[in-house]
């Protein structure tokens, strides 16, 4: 299994490479720089907004869907159809609430016009990641992993061509953007569920109340913690918008030192995509997952802890180089935000292994701690401190929701393993810590001072033997798991 995994990732991170990076800081942070901080702000608040709620697309059959049929591959026909068919009663369920909400929150013509197609994106994107979590579960991994990167690769393509093709009359508009989202979800939706119907064999559009009732009753614990996890993750810049004056601004601000950070995600992502099926079918079969946790921990920490401090010591020049406009003021907040993305990493392992043991009450419970510090403290501190506060109350609802996510998984599993590792992980800190006053103190140009602490941060992970090289070629080189 821990050759399974490794293949896979690197697979998973070479496709996720090639396209994904240049869709964040070729297209999208492009996007922004056209049509401006106020503009951005206005889109970015309202899909924020549109992500909040889509729990009510899934009500947590996506990864209720990826357990399940990693353990009972038998399943996939049966569930297939009904799944379907209820997600898109789902569908509408979470227009009407979005819209009646939107009301709620008086969002003018302009606001609601633009709501209406990013929750019909955020539809399209529910239902892909469904389809995949079929393909996932199968494992099926090489083709889930091309999945994960269709839909960014369509957008690429049409983006550009609205951006440098010179195929339209007047300047670039934030409408156009959604609108180009609304045709790469629609295509990649469709691929999906070519490819789940080939594998599953069979398909018939019914809604079923009696099997929808009893596949809801399974999944709600995912649903209630992916509703949690949504509201301390994206609730910032809707809160920005709502609370301040120019709160179309600050969520500008607040998104371009977010975009980094959110790019991360995507890749840290593709762990936790990668570990739910693996794990629930190793603790189906009663195997242990310990050296799985381990190898995935250190996968993660030892590039995301040395990228992270690098970003930090090199936030002016980094915001810099991204965008035209408040590059001061984002700079700040991005060190804060890129510094809570090492504990968001830990959630997708830790997370990820709870989820795959079914432990969502103690999720929940965690989750929902989580959601009350982040509205409390925006609430208090972004009347005050504007778009760095609402930073600062990001890092510490990341930082305490995913040591208790550890805590409790060290509980639950008895994990002894990290005496070591955790000294190691230390260490390597302070060393490229430490490297990075050095050498932003000697080198003035930044590009060479970030190349050379990452190359100080990658031979440190070597000799802490954090990675060993002998080892990983010869877990690649096994022909069996």
């Amino acid at each position: 299994m821990n050759r399974k995994f490794l293949t896979n990732l690197l697979l998973l991170i070479l496709l996720n490479l090639l396209v994904k990076p240049f869709w964040v800081f070729g297209i999208d942070r492009t996007v922004q720089n056209v049509v401006g901080a106020e503009q951005y702000g206005f889109y970015f608040a309202l899909f924020n907004f549109s992500l909040i709620l889509n729990i009510l697309l899934d009500l947590g059959t996506t990864n209720y869907n990826n357990r399940n049929i990693s353990q009972n591959e038998h399943l996939l026909s049966l569930f297939f159809s009904n799944i379907f068919s209820l997600r898109l009663v789902l569908g509408v369920v979470y227009f009407t609430v979005s819209m009646i909400v939107a009301w709620l929150c008086d969002y003018n013509q302009r606001q609601i016009t633009m709501l209406v197609f990013l929750s019909f994106n955020q539809f399209l994107l529910a239902l892909i990641l469904y389809l995949r979590s079929n393909l996932a579960g199968l494992q099926l991994f090489p083709i889930d992993s091309l999945m994960s990167v269709l839909d960014r690769f369509v957008l690429i393509v049409i983006c550009s061509l609205l951006l440098w093709g010179n195929i339209t009359d007047g300047p670039f508009r934030i409408e156009w953007f959604v609108l180009a989202q609304t045709g790469s979800y629609l295509f990649t939706a469709a691929v999906a569920f070519i490819l789940v119907l080939f594998y599953s064999g069979h398909f018939r559009l019914k809604f079923d109340w009696h099997i929808s009732v009893a596949i809801l009753k399974r999944s709600y614990p995912f649903a209630l913690l992916s509703l949690l996890m949504s509201l301390y993750n994206r609730i910032d810049s809707v809160m920005l918008e709502r609370l301040l004056p120019d709160g179309d601004v600050q969520a500008g601000i607040y998104a371009q030192a977010f975009r980094i950070s959110d790019a991360c995600c995507m890749f840290a992502l593709l762990f936790a995509n990668l570990l739910l099926p693996m794990f629930s079918r190793m603790l189906k079969q009663k195997q242990n997952v310990s050296q799985l946790v381990k190898l995935s921990t250190i996968a993660m920490m030892v590039p995301v802890v040395g990228g992270t401090i690098m970003c930090v010591f090199h936030r002016e020049a980094i915001m810099d180089l991204l965008y035209y406009n408040h590059v001061h003021e984002s700079a700040t907040i991005f060190a804060v935000l890129i510094t809570g993305f090492v504990f968001i990493s830990l959630t997708y392992i830790y997370g990820t292994l709870l989820t795959a043991n079914g432990s969502l009450s103690k999720l929940n419970i965690i989750a929902a701690c989580g959601v009350t510090i982040n509205i409390v403290g925006n609430l208090i501190l972004i009347p005050r401190y504007q778009a760095i506060g609402a930073a600062y109350v990001s890092l510490a609802t990341q930082s305490l929701t995913a040591l208790a996510q550890i805590t409790a998984a060290f509980s639950i599993f008895g994990f002894k393993f990290l005496g070591r590792t955790q000294f190691a992980l230390l260490l390597y800190v302070i060393i490229v810590v430490l490297s990075g006053f050095a050498v932003t103190h000697f080198i003035t140009n930044w590009i060479y001072s970030a190349a050379l602490m990452l190359a100080v941060a990658g031979i440190a992970s070597v000799a802490l033997k954090l990675i060993k090289i002998r080892e990983v070629k010869e877990l690649l080189s096994k022909s069996n798991d």
